[in-house]
Parts: structure tokens; C-alpha cells; sequence
């Protein structure tokens, strides 16, 4: 998720499940192939495993990047073909190339013939009137056949005009069968579903139907869902870390980043949702807001904000 799941939110949320599979934000092939590659492709060792997610269409560009991605050690890259921004659309990138199922296959080929990691898409199951389930086959059978075996599927459709991307969220219906189905017909590929998954109960209702789930925006907002995911999905009987804890095992990467030049509020900005729903989150989040305006602090000041929680 663009300006979320940086690396300081990802290293968070690793110290919180060991097992998750952590994907970057969206990286367009153009600032890998012309742009700083350490600043988008920097990351923790700890994060691993990690996925690198794509954004492009021009097969050469999607090769080299999957192979820069390779050798900064990612463990898949993923070709996102679900985004509906029209900024994005103006490069053809994201939902606009559900239209055009031959150019994705083109850059998943390119990528596997270039790199020796794993290739996914992710997708929506539908755009604009383009919306059967026949259409997410044809798409899936074209991407596939080019060597693609996991799709990631958000389970609504995409209106490419007319709709912001937060509406594209929420507005149009989620199709939970029609994924269903596709793992049905297809059960040689690794199906993760995608949209509107707010609770590990939920994810286990799914994981009884496809390969796996992908958590986006609930997580973000409040990344402590995934605590009891190691035990309950992965059957890992390691103690569950408190908050307190995870806060107290974060803060040297917090220093480590400070003395970097970092200010605090990029990092404070990710940890917002880390009380979400407990009583005197608000406290946290305004006292995390605050700590983060200033300046030539360490980062012993968030162990002080808990206080306020405590």
C-alpha cells in the first residue's frame, strides 16, 4: 500500500508474527530502472520473507526490475494489476491492464526468463462492464499459461472512471464466490484472496476455501491484529509478544534510524494503530503525533508515550 507499508511499518509488524509474508508498497519499474534503487529497495534482513510488489508494463523494464529485485534478495515480486488510480492508469499500470491480458502475460514471461524468484499477480475480478467471471479466467488462463501459478484477487471489481480509490474499496460488492470458484476450477494454482478481511476468524473461513489471505488496510490500521496469526494459522506455540514488548524490541531499530537523519514521525506515523480499539488509544495516538513534531529526540520517547496507555 502506497506510503504504508514502507520498511519502518514492515520491521513493526514483523516483531508482531514471525511467519507473515510481508509485501513492499507499490514500485513503479520506471523509479527501479532510472530512480535510487536503495531508497526503494532497502530493507531489514529481519523482514524476510518480504515480496516486492511491481507496478509497469513494458516487459523489458518489468525484466530488469525483477532482476534487480532478485539480486537485493526478495523472495517473490508481484505484478499488481488491481490498482484503479488514474494516475496510475495514465502509465498503464495496475487495473487497467485486466483489459489487456497478453501485455501481462508478456511482462510475467519476461520477469520468469529474467530472474529466479517467483512471479505472482494481483488483481481484481473484474473491470468496469467487464465484470463475469468468465473474464477472470480468460485473464487468469492467459497469465498462467505465460508461467504465473499464485494470483492474489481482490474480490471486487474496479471502476476505472468515476470512483476514487478509497470508493474503489468499498463501493463496488465483494464477490467472495467467484474467487471460490476460480480455486475450484483451478486448483493447480496458489489462490490468496483479497478485500473487506478485518479478523483472523475470517481468514480462517477463507483459508478452508483457497490457498491463502492477503490483509491490507485492516492490518495497517491496526497491526496488532496479527499477534495470534503464528499460533492460529501456523500452528507456532511461541509465547504471543505483549505490545509493551514488541514497543521495548522495536526502539534500537527506532534509535538506529534516528541517528540516520530520520525524523521521528516517520516512524511514529506507522505506529499510530498499535492500541487500536483499547481503551485510551486516542491518548496514544495524539501523544505519538505530538512526540513526532519534534526534533532531537530519542527513541526512549515512545516507551514514555505508553505511559499514557498503562
Amino acid at each position: 500500500m502506497m506510503e504504508c507499508t514502507d520498511r519502518h511499518f514492515r520491521y513493526l509488524v514483523r516483531l508482531i508474527s514471525r511467519r507473515i509474508l510481508l509485501y513492499t508498497e507499490m514500485i513503479t519499474t520506471g523509479a527501479l530502472v532510472h530512480g535510487d534503487r536503495d531508497r526503494f529497495l532497502q530493507y531489514h534482513p529481519l523482514e524476510q520473507p518480504i515480496a516486492i510488489q511491481l507496478g509497469g508494463s513494458d516487459p523489458a523494464e518489468l525484466a530488469e526490475s525483477a532482476k534487480i529485485a532478485a539480486d537485493y534478495g526478495y523472495s517473490e515480486i508481484n505484478l499488481n494489476v488491481g490498482c484503479p488510480s488514474g494516475r496510475v492508469q495514465k502509465g498503464r499500470i495496475g487495473a487497467c491492464l485486466m483489459a489487456d491480458p497478453d501485455t501481462v502475460a508478456a511482462g510475467v514471461a519476461a520477469m520468469r526468463l529474467n530472474g529466479s524468484v517467483p512471479v505472482s499477480v494481483k488483481t481484481r475480478i473484474g473491470i468496469d462492464s467487464q465484470d463475469s467471471y468468465e473474464f477472470l479466467a480468460n485473464f487468469v488462463e492467459k497469465v498462467r499459461d505465460a508461467g504465473c501459478r499464485k494470483f492474489v484477487i481482490h474480490a471486487r471489481k474496479a471502476i476505472l472512471t468515476g470512483l476514487s480509490p478509497k470508493d474503489n474499496r468499498k463501493v463496488p460488492p465483494l464477490r467472495y464466490n467467484r474467487v471460490f470458484r476460480l480455486k475450484q476450477d483451478y486448483p493447480e494454482l496458489e489462490i490468496v484472496i483479497n478485500g473487506g478481511i478485518c479478523s483472523l476468524d475470517q481468514a480462517e473461513e477463507h483459508l478452508s476455501r483457497v490457498d491463502g489471505v492477503m490483509i491490507g488496510r485492516e492490518g495497517y490500521k491496526n497491526p496488532y491484529l496479527f499477534s495470534e496469526l503464528d499460533r492460529r494459522i501456523y500452528g507456532d506455540d511461541r509465547e504471543v509478544r505483549s505490545r509493551a514488548e514488541v514497543l521495548s524490541e522495536y526502539l534500537p531499530y527506532v534509535q538506529q534510524q534516528l541517528d540516520q537523519g530520520l525524523l521521528l514521525s516517520g516512524i511514529t506515523r506507522h505506529m499510530l494503530g498499535l492500541f487500536h480499539a483499547r481503551p485510551r488509544a486516542r491518548e496514544w495516538r495524539r501523544t505519538l503525533c505530538e512526540l513526532g513534531r519534534a526534533r532531537h529526540v530519542d527513541a526512549g520517547v515512545i516507551m514514555r508515550a505508553l505511559t499514557v496507555i498503562e
